[in-house]
């Protein structure tokens, strides 16, 4: 697939940004959009945040395999796996910005930490040419408590810098009628790589929202194209390895008062420190898994 569907996404976007009139509407006749429904589409951040005062908890879970080598009915569909589980607590400082702690099991590097935050620079408004977009920026640094070598030769850190990994992520996105379009330019860094692997990736993502049924069933897709060297491609080959671009693809069925996802993706690991540099399952092989998250809102205070 690599960049079709990122070229699709983008050059809609500025066909239908195109089309706008430059009309202002006066403030009192304008209203916030929420162009996604959570701060996740699937494996991709959203523009949206928890908002001041109040305190997202999360509980994220990626199951095994629903089919290929290592999944079917011996392992219940994926059901008896768990690929990757992550706690965390997102917390509106601010009406735009949130900060993010959470707890991941990781995959083959385990105990990771995360601390982060998500920060909207700017909110689209309904009939209001001026707010377009909205536009977030979202940065994290995790860093890996587990024993050296505990999981091989990946996790052979030789000081307190090679556990750590940063995610500097971009977000851009729009509401043209009713479907939602975004775009996630994203640079990851981790401290430790194998010798012929690399330490520094850029990958381009991107998400729509499209409805089915109107007001009770969205479909969500988003994915990720990596941009990883050709030499790190044919080190990983001679080893019987091969990266795929992580795909997610899910639907969102609404009900009153709540929002219930049912999502597949190939990648087996949530954070993005860990999908970007280490997908290696391809849907077309069936290694592609049922993924939710569990969220609870909490007031914490109140202006």
């Amino acid at each position: 697939m690599k960049t079709i569907l990122l070229t699709i996404i983008f050059g809609y976007s500025l066909h239908l940004a195109a089309q706008d009139s430059t009309l202002i509407i006066p403030a009192s006749e304008t209203k916030p959009v929420q162009i996604f429904s959570s701060e996740k589409a699937i494996n991709a951040n959203t523009t949206e945040t928890t908002g001041k005062g109040k305190m997202a908890f999360k509980v994220a879970h990626n199951f095994g395999d629903i089919a290929g080598d290592n999944g079917g009915l011996k392992n219940f569909f994926g059901l008896d796996v768990s690929t990757d589980i992550r706690i965390g607590f997102h917390i509106g400082l601010g009406k735009k910005f949130d900060l993010i702690a959470a707890r991941a099991k990781g995959g083959i590097i385990q105990q990771l930490w995360e601390l982060g935050f998500k920060y909207q620079l700017m909110q689209q408004y309904e009939n209001d040419n001026r707010h377009p977009l909205a536009i977030a920026v979202f940065a994290n640094t995790v860093v890996s408590t587990e024993e050296r070598g505990h999981t091989g030769p990946e996790s052979d850190f030789k000081n307190f810098g090679d556990r750590l990994s940063n995610v500097v992520q971009l977000i851009m996105a729009r509401k043209f009628g009713k479907v939602s379009l975004q775009l996630n330019p994203t640079y990851m860094r981790r401290g430790y790589a194998l010798p012929y692997d690399q330490t520094c990736f850029f990958a381009l993502g991107g998400a729509i929202k499209v409805p089915v049924v109107a007001n009770r069933l969205n479909l969500v897709v988003d994915y990720f194209h990596i941009f990883r060297k050709e030499a790190t491609k044919d080190s990983f080959l001679l080893r019987n390895v091969k990266f795929y671009d992580p795909l997610g693809i899910g639907f969102e069925i609404m009900t009153s008062g709540h929002v219930f996802r049912l999502n597949f993706t190939n990648a087996h690991q949530i954070l993005e420190n860990r999908f970007i540099p280490s997908t290696t399952n391809s849907w077309g092989k069936g290694q592609f898994r049922w993924c939710f998250t569990i969220s609870r809102n909490f007031t914490l205070w109140r202006d």
